[in-house]
């Protein structure tokens, strides 16, 4: 019976949390403009020239320009997901789009001036804002939490070992619980049983469906979505080429269209001028980093400046790729290809440094101007790796379909040591879902990525590649 009761009260608070999301979202874009309102009528207004004057209709212009900007970049950034990242990544999202924010605000300044703007008061308003965040975030996830427990699931699952899957719940204990495993019944109506009474008695309320033959899976997701049951359900990779299908109504029945080609030729021309014009203001804009990189690297061991690799792009042709080289020149001596482990002693002192930076990635640039390579795509991979992947998976040729890049989906949405499964679900969401928008958003996230430490975390010491369940195990005659 109390279970009853407290799974009636979260079934009310339901109804409610994307109000409670949007307030306290709110509230914290208030907090941050409001900071930039006392900067802007204490210190910054008086600072521009004499002859521009800024009346009431003028101060509620600004203050709403500061506020516009701010709104975009939180919510691309991730700022006003309460509830959803963890309590570190939404501060650091939050104080990330606002020092971008701050960095526009300050350029729109320096021009309405004729001059740069004194940047102190700039620094002081950011350092407030940075701590009116923390502190902010801090009890505003907490009263989430309190209202919103995690979510208790009971997780249906294969053969297939769940260890990875329960890891990946475990990272989230803030908003995942797993308080029930049972293997798939070969009986459907035990599933349908089990999934009853775990969701009448309060012990779950929620499923997770994890590696589960398709004819099975979609009995049970038919079964939860009459019963009003919320599923979680890792997609394979028939479902991820199906997000991008066009739906066409020539018939009198739905049809779905899955093209034989991944980007249309005004999409591919678009992407080739954005790739050629960004490439050429940035190689001119980073030349002096990349000066003084060479530099450092060469007096670090003597040993050479780059380090070129073949690698793999579109339609599985090879290319030279070039990196400023952050490893010992034998790093490689024995002829195996192996990624950065965690802690990997083969990277030297000013190797580390510029991977932390991601400025090794740098000479690539001239990658993307010549062809080989686009600013937004899947990461190329070795030949040698690419041959270890598909033979536990034949998919991984798909997302050579479009040109590989310099950073893509599975790079702004995963990790350095994610699974290639996982990445190749990654890739293929961007490929079947591309537009130039989206490249556009990939890029400003990418931003993000750069200094976000989870991004160039290495494999494990016992990995050479990221091959993890997928090397150990293959299918037993599932879909992916």
């Amino acid at each position: 019976m109390k279970a009853n009761i407290h799974e009636n009260r979260l079934r009310k608070m339901e109804a409610y949390k994307r109000l409670i999301n949007l307030g306290l979202s709110f509230l914290s874009l208030a907090l941050v403009i409001g900071i930039f309102a006392y900067f802007w009528f204490v210190y910054f207004h008086s600072s521009l020239v004499d002859d521009l004057h800024f009346y009431k209709n003028g101060h509620i212009l600004e203050i709403s320009l500061y506020g516009v900007v701010l709104f975009a970049f939180s919510k691309m950034y991730g700022g006003t997901r309460f509830g959803y990242l963890k309590n570190t990544e939404i501060i650091f999202s939050q104080i990330f789009a606002t020092a971008i924010s701050d960095v526009f605000i300050y350029g729109e300044l320096s021009l309405m001036a004729f001059q740069p703007f004194w940047p102190v008061f700039f620094i002081w308003m950011f350092l407030a804002q940075a701590v009116a965040l923390i502190l902010y975030t801090n009890i505003a996830n907490r009263l989430y939490r309190h209202l919103f427990p995690p979510r208790k699931l009971l997780l249906l699952h294969g053969t297939r070992s769940t260890e990875g899957i329960c890891a990946k719940f475990e990272s989230r204990k803030d908003k995942y619980r797993i308080t029930r495993k049972e293997l798939i019944h070969k009986d459907m109506h035990e599933n349908y049983r089990l999934i009853t009474e775990t969701y009448q008695s309060g012990e779950c309320n929620a499923v997770v469906l994890w590696d589960i033959p398709t004819a099975e899976r979609n009995k049970l997701l038919k079964f939860c979505y009459a019963n009003s049951i919320r599923v979680y359900m890792m997609p394979k990779i028939t479902d991820v080429i199906m997000t991008g299908a066009e739906e066409l109504h020539v018939f009198d029945s739905p049809l779905l269209l899955t093209r034989e080609y991944a980007l249309t030729m005004e999409q591919a021309f678009l992407k080739r001028l954005i790739d050629v014009v960004c490439s050429l203001i940035l190689i001119i804009l980073t030349s002096p980093i990349m000066l003084l990189t060479a530099i450092l690297v060469k007096l670090g061991d003597g040993g050479p400046v780059l380090y070129k690799q073949v690698r793999c792009t579109i339609g599985q042709r090879e290319f030279l790729i070039l990196k400023f080289r952050s490893m010992r020149p034998d790093a490689e001596k024995d002829g195996q290809a192996r990624l950065a482990q965690k802690k990997d002693d083969r990277i030297t002192p000013v190797g580390r440094v510029i991977r932390s930076c991601r400025i090794d990635e740098l000479p690539q640039l001239f990658n993307i101007l010549k062809g080989d390579m686009s600013f937004i795509g899947p990461r190329p991979e070795r030949p040698e790796i690419i041959a270890e992947y598909l033979e536990v998976m034949p998919e991984f040729v798909y997302r050579m379909k479009v040109k590989a890049g310099l950073a893509g989906f599975a790079q702004v949405y995963g990790k350095y040591n994610t699974t290639p499964y996982d990445k190749l679900k990654l890739d293929l969401t961007y490929i079947e879902n591309y537009s130039v928008l989206l490249d556009v958003k990939l890029m400003l996230l990418t931003l993000k990525v750069l200094f976000w430490p989870d991004s160039t975390e290495g494999v494990d010491a016992e990995q050479i590649t990221a091959l993890r369940e997928e090397k150990r195990q293959k299918e037993n005659g599932d879909e992916r």
